[in-house]
């Protein structure tokens, strides 16, 4: 059932909540499997095909899984980026040189990430990608993404659209979280495409391939 069903539209912390609770109920092994299907279906994507530096994140708990999509990038001699979570909700990063270059960061008492161990390259790393992968919640007909709340991923979409930059920016979800609408705001920004374990869809108006910059 899609967690938009059966009444008006939530908005974003009702959403969140339910699209969590979903998550939390799903068994341990389709988690794993859904990152092994996912890192398949991104494989041959022209955009992913062709980018020299990805931006992407480590799953953590029940997300869809991205260690085997990263490890594909890598295999392939992508530069692959890793957010490093600041103190301020901002987000640095660093290489990623494969899983044994991971270490365990505590950053609330319920979430422990996984950050690049390597050296810092600063904020300004990510403008240097041809792709970006999102973490997400949900993403609607419109290609707009929900997040987490936190708000590092919207300073991270800003840095890049005051940079000139345009990287193909994709989320990352299970199939029950493509929903009708999204509630949003000002600076939210639509993605160019979701991932699921169904397949791809790209969104109107937001094709661009990799390497296209704003004029």
């Amino acid at each position: 059932m899609s967690v938009t069903e059966g009444g008006a539209e939530p908005d974003k912390r009702s959403l969140r909540r339910r699209i969590l609770s979903m998550r939390s109920g799903l068994p341990q092994h389709d988690v794993e499997g859904t990152s092994l299907v996912l890192a398949a279906r991104a494989r041959d994507l022209t955009e992913l095909s062709r980018a020299r530096t990805v931006a992407a994140y480590v799953s953590v708990g029940d997300e869809p899984g991205t260690l085997p999509l990263l490890d594909d990038l890598r295999a392939r001699g992508v530069r692959v980026l890793l957010p490093v979570l600041l103190d301020d909700n901002d987000l640095d990063w660093g290489r990623y040189e494969g899983p044994d270059s991971l270490v365990e960061v505590p950053r609330t008492s319920r979430m422990t990430l996984r950050e690049p161990g390597g050296p810092r390259l600063g904020p300004e790393a990510v403008l240097e990608a041809d792709a970006v992968l999102l973490p997400g919640l949900a993403v609607d007909d419109r290609g707009m993404r929900l997040g987490r709340g936190g708000g590092s991923y919207d300073r991270v979409l800003a840095r890049l659209e005051r940079a000139g930059a345009d990287p193909w920016l994709v989320v990352l979800l299970y199939d029950t979280e493509v929903v009708a609408r999204v509630p949003v705001e000002a600076h939210d920004r639509p993605v160019h495409a979701v991932v699921t374990p169904s397949g791809v869809r790209r969104f109107p108006g937001r094709a661009e391939a990799p390497g296209h910059r704003r004029g």
